[in-house]
């Protein structure tokens, strides 16, 4: 698949799904300790999200890094707009601008508890 065509199928992701996570396994199992952390605070605050396995394709993989210009997976986008990795997600979360970020950006929550 030629990088142009990478990039696309990696747009196409991210149009397609208001929350999307580029990650290391899959969000019932996740393969990397940031992936697993991510996963974890959005499933936390119930947010519905699509995991996409970047260990299942190499190009995507590099692909993402290249799309975002951020050299790290975990990957977090929000209807279309990069968020950030684990250490971004996890502080966000922490003072609460994540759930602002979703609330403006009207992604449903449904905090467990």
């Amino acid at each position: 698949m030629s990088e142009q065509a990478v990039l696309d199928q990696i747009k196409a992701e991210i149009d397609g799904t208001d929350v999307v996570l580029f990650m290391k396994g899959t969000p019932v199992f996740p393969q990397c300790g940031f992936s697993a952390a991510v996963v974890g605070v959005l499933s936390h605050v119930g947010v519905q999200f699509k995991g996409v396995n970047v260990l299942e394709d190499d190009a995507v993989r590099q692909g993402i890094k290249d799309f975002s210009d951020w050299p790290t997976i975990p990957q977090l986008y929000v209807k279309g707009e990069f968020v950030g990795g684990c250490d971004i997600i996890r502080e966000m979360y922490e003072t609460g601008e994540l759930m602002e970020m979703f609330s403006t950006h009207g992604v449903n929550v449904q905090p467990a508890g």
